[in-house]
């Protein structure tokens, strides 16, 4: 247990709940909220032409803004930049267009679903800095914030969270079984995460290589790799290296299901999420490298 003085890390892609559980989630991107944006304000804008059509065949002024009632285009302005989005994003939990479409939800900083005030708070912000200002102002602040927070999510204390997992990669394959008996009695550190994932890297993609360019990776690596494993083991590089990353991905999974056994055991008669809270399709776990 954590001693009453020491003091929580909480990285910078993890948020921390009010009952002090910190969530491994990943913002959404600068490019892909810009993108995301992007189709939010064609959808507006093609409302806002709707809107002013439906409007002019009714008054009889044929969408003409010269000749619509300013009070009607004031409020269909309203309607569309203001209302829409933010009974959109309440009813949908900080969901939209462009957020379904590049994969993102508007949270809040400590993980749960927004509300009402969120919603409205980054719509009313949203005409200053999107429509005002051609998006100029969101993309500066968007630039220089951690998680790509535009300016109504540092006001309303939200941020987009990134729904869709990445694709897992492909399998690294098993211990060669020349060095089945070696892997049982084998001590490999943990390796550091550039070598670690050059090696992942090359054992999954060496049969693509061109032969003396993958020996010579698997030269290379195995001198790397070698500083973390004894004993070292009187084979080729390749097979060498593929015994490794083969031995290191067992071990580390072995060890996150131990965690996540534990973490069940102990979380066995908890109730359901905290009231508000999206429901996300299970936890997110860091692998050791």
């Amino acid at each position: 247990m954590t001693s009453p003085g020491a003091a929580a890390e909480i990285r910078q892609d993890e948020v921390l709940t009010g009952e002090a559980v910190a969530l491994d989630v990943q913002a959404v991107g600068f490019f892909l909220r810009a993108l995301g944006a992007l189709i939010d304000v064609v959808a507006s804008v093609a409302a806002l032409v709707a809107f002013w059509t439906v409007a002019g065949l009714v008054t009889g002024s044929g969408g003409d803004l010269v000749t619509m009632s300013p009070v009607l285009t004031i409020a269909t302005i309203v309607i569309v930049l203001v209302v829409i989005p933010t009974a959109v994003e309440t009813a949908t939990r900080g969901r939209s267009l462009g957020k379904l479409a590049v994969g993102g939800r508007i949270v809040r900083t400590d993980g749960g679903a927004i509300g009402f005030r969120h919603a409205f708070i980054r719509a009313l912000t949203g005409v200053l800095e999107i429509w005002f200002t051609a998006g100029a102002v969101a993309g500066l602040v968007g630039v220089f914030t951690p998680r790509a927070q535009r300016l109504g999510d540092l006001l309303a204390g939200t941020y987009s969270e990134r729904t869709r997992a990445p694709r897992l990669p492909a399998p690294a394959g098993d211990v060669p079984p020349a060095l089945t008996e070696w892997a049982r009695v084998a001590d490999v550190a943990r390796l550091p995460y550039r070598v670690a994932r050059r090696a992942a890297q090359f054992v999954r993609g060496a049969d693509g290589l061109d032969p003396a360019a993958r020996s010579r990776a698997a030269f290379h690596l195995a001198a790397e790799v070698s500083a973390f494993v004894s004993p070292v083991p009187v084979a080729d590089p390749e097979t060498f290296v593929r015994a490794v990353v083969a031995v290191r991905r067992d071990r580390e999974y072995r060890a996150l299901r131990g965690a996540s056994e534990r973490v069940d055991a102990l979380t066995a008669t908890a109730a359901a999420a905290p009231r508000g809270f999206p429901v996300r399709s299970g936890p997110s776990s860091r692998p050791a490298r």
